[in-house]
């Protein structure tokens, strides 16, 4: 009987070396660049498509007390894309008016912006000042100048509403598949029972922000408002809501806020009106945006200070007007996909301000 030949030994194939840690990092970075170089050319999508996605889960909560009432699923995501849309609805009205109505104020008091331009510069060569700062303090009271900012904001406006048929979409599709990602869990057992808590962590995150962040814009537009009424600068109601949905961007809402109606109060009433104005943003928008809210954001989304700050500077340019308001929730997000699934960034989680990330202290024995 013929013996079969052994069969030929394969030497295993060499195991390749490791990446180094530098080379790693490089490489992290590399696609992390490319990765916003995509989102930054997809802004027009990416910003309706991250705006839609917070207001659902902001308002996905609605959904559990009604399936225990025992409403249908799909009768509980129809009340949760109508929650959505009303929100949507109320924040368009509110951008659209008070457009409209700083649009109309330029017009109005056109000559009262050139003869302000004219005294302040003429104020300031007085001083001694060179032509080129007298000419930047000019150009920010010009009229044109004005009418052109609040044309750009316009059409910055109107940029959203364009994109709001997307936002309307993804609404409804977010909102449909949020019922479905909630069985997540009984479908594929408790091996991800933490990814699901990561991500609903990052929910109630995200809602506490927004909580928040309404809360105290509520009370320092309604304070502002009123104080203006008083003062007598005209549309209080216009400064108002600039006041609120300035602060929703954090750390330099304020300053967005008050340039505004400081420099319509200059036109009416002179520098003691002004003067008057900024005093009263600075007394209550101050105390409350700039000391008293942050430790409560921080508290809620475990998020430092610095943090918050840079995040507002970086969104912005990375999808536009958009990631100002957004900046939070972003952050938050890279967070919770890039460092919270991996146990050896839990410092650079700590870094980030993530207080539960911090090692426990061993109890003495």
């Amino acid at each position: 009987m013929r013996r079969r030949p052994p069969p030929p030994v394969v030497a295993p194939a060499p195991i390749p070396p490791a990446l180094s840690p530098t080379l790693r990092v490089l490489i992290g970075l590399a696609a992390a660049v490319i990765a916003l170089a995509g989102l930054s050319v997809g802004r027009e999508l990416v910003g309706p498509l991250a705006l839609a996605a917070v207001i659902v889960i902001i308002c996905h909560p609605i959904r559990h007390p009604l399936e225990r009432r025992g409403w249908p699923r799909w009768l509980a995501t129809t009340m949760v894309i109508v929650v959505a849309y009303l929100i949507l609805a109320v924040l368009a009205g509110l951008m659209f008016f008070a457009g409209t109505q700083f649009v109309r104020l330029v017009g109005s008091y056109a000559d009262e912006l050139r003869t302000s331009a004219q005294a302040l510069v003429a104020w300031l060569e007085s001083t001694g000042l060179d032509q080129q700062a007298t000419g930047a303090a000019s150009a920010i009271l010009d009229p044109s100048a004005i009418v052109g900012y609040a044309t750009s904001l316009g059409g910055t406006v109107l940029n959203v509403l364009t994109a709001f048929f997307f936002v309307l979409a993804y609404v409804i599709f977010m909102a449909a598949d949020g019922s479905r990602y909630a069985r997540a869990e009984a479908q594929f057992g408790a091996g991800i029972r933490s990814t699901v808590a990561r991500f609903q962590r990052y929910n109630t995150g995200v809602r506490r922000y927004y909580i928040v962040n309404a809360s105290f814009g509520a009370v320092v537009a309604i304070i502002d408002g009123l104080a203006l009424w008083a003062l007598g600068v005209p549309a209080p109601a216009v400064w108002a809501i600039l006041a609120f949905v300035t602060n929703f961007v954090p750390n330099i809402g304020f300053v967005l806020g008050l340039i505004p109606p400081a420099v319509l109060a200059l036109v009416v009433g002179g520098w003691p009106l002004m003067l008057a104005v900024v005093a009263i943003y600075c007394v209550v928008n101050v105390t409350l945006q700039v000391l008293v809210q942050p430790k409560f954001v921080s508290d809620a989304v475990n998020l430092s200070l610095t943090l918050s700050f840079f995040s507002v500077i970086f969104w912005t340019f990375i999808i536009g007007p958009l990631g100002a308001i957004l900046s939070i929730p972003l952050t938050l997000l890279v967070r919770a996909l890039v460092l919270e699934g991996d146990p050896g960034a839990r410092w650079l989680r700590w870094l980030s301000g993530d207080a539960d990330a911090a090692p426990r202290a061993s109890s003495p024995t």
